[in-house]
């Protein structure tokens, strides 16, 4: 922790810097250099991390928690300042600068031993008898080249062993979709398997090229020598060649030389992920984790800055899926590194917005293996966080609704929704106390007044109300939003509220800001998940308002028998849950209820059973 003394001096420390750009180096107290960052002016960036410590991200909380002294270096400009950074970065490998640790490793293609040999991928190279291709550096083009060939080739790549189970079994759907040649069926020998492998492995070394025309060629030889059976494999082998060919063409970009890049973030862990378009053809898939998640335009302009260290690297064009911090910078450096130059993108629309859909949907999946989240969800939080301009996605997330039947029921339902899943166990109900009549914007009020007071209640916990949420969703508009902003400020706290707008048949139709309103139907995943939260919180309010009502009624209605008053129906209800139980009850069982004496049994009794009176009333 970082103590009094320690701070008090940094912040004295940081008085004395200038207002000129330069590179900062934090240390740790073994003086280990911990962090190196670029600043404009460096008074201003420095003594930035030193004020409201405990509003950092979580990231950066730990970093300054760490730091026990730093040095400066000034520079001419911000152009030299990023130069040094990423020397400095380069030469300390600072703790707290993103990670850059990438999927790679070396792949293969294997082609394993034995009379009838699958073709499959392997991260490593064994005694074992099999025939390895390769090493690879990218796993990616190993698996896309593998799921290529077996396709192309029509090779089995069941569980099956053959021959062993040569005839045993009905051929699996790949055989009747066409995917598989029907190496079960027994009908192919050992010396045909082995030539369409060693075809096979052509393909794989030197490409598709002239494997048509030679396969052609066969199927005619195998035609006119009356071999149609083997002739119709070889017709199948050239179809799902062309096949492959014309899917080929679907990942192809129209701009020949570039790489996309899609960043996502959880709340523990960030990922880039890169796309290496070369002659208009998707040739290779890198991931980057890149540790927990900073600022997002922060951590574009790191990661960029550092892989791109050298020109052969470096394509004209790097897509982005949204803004990074010193941008024209950025550009200016990566056109010198290359000597030619180099533009940053950000896509709206197209084919090229499609791309970086693709990168960041790797990039979700990427991170789903690291969590409990599925790809869909990380994408969906992640998404709706850039949508919103929040710097991390919204892991935990309230939703309101006030519900009210007339003016005497008025209530409001709370749903959770965590890792963009909702948690019921987390879910509460609200009766409306202090406001007259059904006025919506005080009721919300009272409602989220209540919440953040139990909130200084049970902090401590860190449970249940103990828990701020990283995101507050209003079911309504600016009206909503402009009761409940300056209520959250009240109580010292920064979190995120927006209202969820809906259209004339109650669909969700955008997003209310302090701002004005944000459009998020052009935002699939995001526009699912709010509209998700919307529908899930009116269910929930409307359900607990409809019960409400109905117990509502019934109290009054059982107020009407002599002897039954408030307090009295009010017990009745809570012993009995429902109408239908208390009419249903008998004698003895409504003696049962608290605070029931004989006679008000017998006048709830005979209310609902006139025909059988549980006494003569005379």
């Amino acid at each position: 922790m970082l103590d009094p003394q320690t701070l008090k001096a940094l912040k004295e420390k940081v008085k004395k810097l200038p207002l000129q750009p330069g590179v900062y180096i934090m240390r740790d107290k073994g003086g280990t250099v911990i962090y190196v960052g670029k600043a404009k002016a460096l008074k201003n960036r420095v003594s930035s991390y030193f004020r409201a410590i405990d509003k950092h991200l979580p990231k950066v909380y730990k970093m300054v928690q760490n730091v026990a002294d730093f040095d400066y270096i000034v520079t001419d400009s911000e152009f030299e300042a990023l130069v040094l950074e990423c020397s400095l970065i380069k030469l300390h490998s600072p703790k707290y600068n993103i990670l850059l640790k990438d999927d790679k490793g070396y792949s293969y293609i294997k082609i394993t031993a034995g009379a009838f040999p699958r073709i499959v991928a392997d991260k490593n190279h064994l005694e074992d008898g099999s025939d390895y291709i390769g090493p690879y550096m990218s796993s990616f083009v190993v698996n896309q080249t593998v799921d290529e060939v077996n396709r192309a080739f029509l090779l089995p790549t069941c569980t099956r062993r053959f021959p062993a189970e040569f005839g045993k079994g009905r051929p699996c759907l790949n055989y009747h979709l066409k995917l598989c040649m029907g190496l079960c069926r027994g009908k192919i020998g050992a010396e045909e398997y082995a030539e369409i492998i060693a075809q096979a492995k052509d393909y794989i070394k030197n490409g598709s090229g002239d494997m048509a025309a030679l396969l052609t060629k066969k199927m005619e030889q195998c035609a006119d020598n009356l071999e149609f059976e083997k002739a119709a494999r070889y017709r199948d082998r050239i179809a799902a060649i062309k096949k492959i060919n014309e899917h080929q063409k679907v990942i192809f970009s129209k701009v020949e030389n570039q790489d996309v890049l899609g960043f996502v973030a959880t709340d523990r862990n960030s990922v880039c992920s890169m796309l290496k378009f070369r002659g208009g053809r998707l040739v290779d898939k890198q991931d980057f984790l890149l540790g927990e998640p900073s600022q997002l335009e922060e951590m574009r302009r790191e990661f960029i800055a550092r892989y791109y260290s050298q020109a052969e690297l470096i394509p004209p064009i790097l897509t982005l899926d949204g803004e990074t911090a010193d941008m024209d910078l950025l550009a200016g450096l990566l056109t010198d590194r290359r000597g030619r130059k180099v533009t940053l993108h950000i896509p709206q629309r197209g084919e090229q917005a499609r791309l970086v859909e693709m990168a960041l949907n790797n990039c979700a999946q990427t991170l789903s293996h690291e969590s409990n989240k599925t790809g869909r969800e990380i994408a969906a939080l992640d998404e709706l966080a850039k949508t919103l301009g929040l710097e991390t996605p919204p892991a935990y997330i309230e939703s309101y609704d006030i519900s009210n039947f007339g003016s005497e029921t008025k209530v409001a339902g709370m749903v959770v929704f965590e890792d963009g899943k909702p948690l019921r166990s987390a879910y509460k109900k609200f009766t409306i106390k202090s406001v007259e009549g059904t006025d919506d914007y005080a009721s919300m009020r009272e409602v989220i007044g209540r919440r953040l007071a139990r909130y200084e209640q049970e902090k401590e916990s860190g449970r249940g109300f103990g828990r701020l949420p990283d995101l507050i969703l209003l079911d309504g508009g600016q009206g909503h939003l402009n009761a409940i902003l300056p209520l959250i400020r009240s109580f010292g706290l920064d979190i995120p509220v927006y209202g969820m707008v809906k259209d004339d048949r109650h669909r969700t139709r955008a997003i209310a800001s302090d701002g004005g309103e944000i459009s998020i139907a052009a935002h699939k995943r995001a526009f699912h998940l709010v509209t998700a939260i919307q529908d899930e919180v009116h269910r929930f309010s409307i359900t607990y308002s409809r019960a409400k009502h109905r117990k509502t009624g019934l109290e009054l209605t059982l107020t009407e028998i002599p002897g039954i008053g408030k307090t009295r129906a009010a017990a009745l209800y809570r012993h009995f849950k429902t109408a239908k139980a208390i009419a249903a009850a008998e004698l003895e069982q409504l003696l049962e209820a608290p605070g029931m004496t004989r006679p008000a049994a017998e006048a709830v009794y005979n209310h609902f059973h006139p025909e059988q009176p549980a006494q003569d009333p005379a």
